[in-house]
């Protein structure tokens, strides 16, 4: 579901420079599991070639990274993922998408820093690999939208879901398909509207 090796490839992204007119740029963290599909997210959205820091996996992490559910994967975020999505024409968010290996998560914390909200993606195969990244958001206070990677292969109800990671009710919930731009697109489009939902509640 998550291997490389069965993700369609996808076309260069044309070179598109940087708006003018822009005026603001907002940081996004895309963050989860080992395998969940971060990367996939960041290049499927991205309107850049994204940066990607994917490593060919070695026996030197055999033992150390666990490949339960991800047994075909073959390659591994060693930094971030980065890639870049115009809002409108004033504003940009910037994509950064956190390795997920627990030996790699020393570096969400930087991650966070000056972000505008995260997307936390999730397997349902490796529910337990999400708590992590839960937690420390909620710890930081930085406001985050979950997203259920099915691939279009949902077996689970968003409600089983929401259940089995104990979510609080205001933090949305959605499925997606990180292969697909549009699904991609959405959960953006999501975590945007939930930060100014909570701008606006907090101005009141």
């Amino acid at each position: 579901m998550h291997s490389t090796s069965s993700e369609p490839a996808h076309a260069p992204a044309p070179v598109t420079p940087l708006a003018a007119s822009t005026e603001q740029a907002l940081k996004i963290a895309v963050v989860g599991g080992f395998g969940v599909g971060k990367t996939t997210m960041v290049r499927s959205v991205s309107e850049i070639r994204p940066l990607n820091t994917e490593e060919t996996m070695t026996r030197a992490g055999a033992g150390v990274d666990d490949l339960h559910g991800v047994e075909g994967k073959r390659t591994t975020t060693v930094a971030f993922d980065f890639g870049r999505i115009t809002l409108d024409e004033s504003s940009v968010l910037y994509l950064f998408g956190a390795p997920g290996q627990e030996r790699f998560w020393f570096l969400w914390d930087r991650l966070f820093t000056g972000a505008l909200g995260a997307v936390v993606l999730v397997d349902t195969r490796r529910l337990e690999d999400s708590f992590y990244a839960i937690d420390r958001l909620e710890a930081q206070g930085t406001p985050f939208v979950v997203a259920h990677n099915d691939f279009g292969e949902t077996t689970h109800s968003l409600d089983e879901v929401r259940a089995a990671l104990d979510l609080d009710p205001a933090i949305p919930l959605l499925h997606c398909d990180a292969r697909e731009r549009g699904s991609a697109k959405q959960v953006l489009i999501a975590l945007v509207h939930h930060v100014r939902s909570l701008i606006t509640k907090g101005a009141r």
